[in-house]
């Protein structure tokens, strides 16, 4: 794992932009695997102003995001494909991008529909992650096990708590979602996870120290031969100043 410390947020998200600008120029035709949350936001912005800019295309780029809420329409404000419409999709000329359907009835079907849309545009370049404050990526939640493929998540209550700022009440959360599974982040080329805030300390010092161990899913990354991990101070603050290279 290369890790990179940034001084706040603004400077974590302007730096994983560059590195997903540079993929789209070396690559016009690059999978990109997405995700949704706040973390990323800065990222998508500033990506946004560099194709205003004419520094980037979308054109020939295909998307895949990690999750989406079980049984939660699109047009719904806080389903994940409004998410990516409103912070990205609606302002480049990306055409072809993919979210898992939370709203059919065969779950099992589209899961495995889901994989072989992913394997058949030669799979993911470069994958962006956030991380929950209980180690979790995508909306892989600690478990005896690791799920290796697109499957059907039971949200855990701190997961389902952490999401209810976003809603009306807690009630409102779904309680499912539809995520890649750890197998499918892995197969991704390379893998950028952000992190912001004091909030994440804990489960980066898991993620980089601790055993491989479904409970802190994201230790799988561990696994994985090129994973770039960039954080403002405070996600970083639990972790040895000789491990990280800070970005000037």
């Amino acid at each position: 794992m290369k890790i990179l410390v940034c001084k706040d947020y603004a400077q974590m998200s302007e730096k994983a932009a560059r590195i997903f600008a540079a993929q789209l120029i070396l690559k016009p035709n690059t999978v990109l695997g997405l995700a949704t949350g706040s973390t990323p936001e800065g990222m998508y912005a500033a990506l946004v102003e560099k194709y205003n800019e004419g520094k980037i295309d979308f054109a020939d780029v295909t998307s895949f995001n990690l999750d989406e809420y079980y049984q939660l329409p699109a047009e719904n404000d806080q389903s994940y494909d409004y998410f990516m419409k409103k912070h990205l999709f609606n302002h480049v000329n990306i055409e072809n991008y993919n979210l898992p359907n939370g709203m059919v009835e065969d779950v099992e079907a589209e899961c495995k529909a889901y994989e072989e849309r992913i394997e058949a545009a030669g799979g993911v370049d470069i994958q962006v992650l956030g991380i929950g404050k209980n180690g979790h990526i995508g909306f892989n939640e600690p478990d005896s096990v690791f799920i290796k493929n697109t499957h059907l998540v039971e949200l855990t209550p701190s997961t389902i708590e952490a999401n209810s700022r976003f809603f009306a009440s807690e009630e409102e959360v779904p309680k499912k979602a539809v995520s890649m599974g750890i197998g499918t982040i892995l197969k991704a080329k390379k893998i950028v996870l952000l992190a912001s805030g004091e909030g994440k300390a804990e489960a980066i010092a898991k993620t980089v120290y601790g055993d491989i161990d479904p409970m802190v899913p994201a230790s799988a990354l561990q696994l994985h031969n090129d994973v770039i991990i960039i954080l403002d101070e405070a996600a970083a603050s639990q972790l040895k100043p000789e491990d990280y290279t800070i970005v000037k």
